[in-house]
């Protein structure tokens, strides 16, 4: 036993009511409030990342013009030694190495090496306010005065 099949009913059957939403469905147009926030989330984590980035790359750049200066001190202390030709003694000591605004104390340590030709010289710059190191340089310095010891 095959049902019978049920006749087709076309749409524009007079006297047949068929809802406009069931033929033409209307499409929705804008964002939902959930996408409107989740978007405004997204933007705020960026922009906050943003302004992260950037507070970074100030701070930066305020440090460099006292670093620079500081490793201009601790070059010209290394450039002091190898013009004077002086044959440093062993030990440490700390003076004075102001470059224009930016008031700097530079640390010497000198120490021996395993070829008595040669003394290790380690410069240390600090500010005179704190001492954090800004900048440090490492040179050899040889006795020039004929190599005797």
């Amino acid at each position: 036993m095959n049902p019978r099949p049920r006749a087709l009913v076309p749409l524009c059957t007079p006297g047949l009511k068929v809802s406009r939403a069931l033929v033409y469905p209307v499409a929705h147009s804008g964002f939902t409030l959930i996408e409107v926030l989740v978007a405004l989330f997204v933007t705020g984590v960026v922009l906050l990342a943003g302004m992260r980035a950037l507070g970074v790359l100030t701070q930066a750049s305020d440090a460099l013009g006292p670093r620079l200066a500081a490793q201009w001190s601790a070059d010209n202390v290394q450039a002091g030694l190898r013009l004077d030709g002086v044959w440093p003694n062993v030990g440490d000591s700390s003076f004075d190495c102001s470059q224009g605004a930016y008031h700097f104390i530079c640390h010497q340590h000198v120490s021996p090496t395993p070829n008595p030709a040669f003394r290790r010289v380690d410069v240390q710059v600090t500010s005179d306010q704190d001492d954090q190191v800004l900048a440090q340089a490492v040179n050899l310095v040889t006795n020039t005065a004929g190599f005797v010891l």
